[in-house]
């Protein structure tokens, strides 16, 4: 009778730690790998908002003088407009198709 309860321990603690620790362990590197992919892509995007206000002002001799402003204009639509394409995608992503075909 004993020997049935521990087993009977063992067979309970091993399942719990495999239908319970494991998904969190793998949903856990899930999380971390996707911040980190949204690091790197927001530092990119941050280098290419640059290089835009760079190439702006480099190249085009008349925004110099008191058209300085306009290259730093030019560029925060720019980043307006990437922040506004990416919350759009974000809330018209999968999961949101996901629970119309569900329905």
């Amino acid at each position: 009778m004993r020997r049935d309860f521990e087993e009977l321990k063992t067979l309970f603690v091993r399942y719990v730690k495999d239908e319970t620790l494991q998904p969190i362990k793998d949903l856990g590197r899930f999380v971390l790998w996707g911040v980190v992919g949204s690091l790197f892509v927001a530092f990119g995007a941050v280098l290419l908002l640059l290089g835009t206000l760079r190439f702006l002002q480099e190249q085009f001799s008349v925004l110099n003088g008191t058209l300085s402003w306009l290259p730093y204009l030019i560029v925060a639509v720019l980043c307006v407009a990437v922040l506004a394409l990416t919350t759009w995608r974000v809330l018209s992503g999968t999961a949101k198709r996901r629970l119309k075909t569900s329905k």
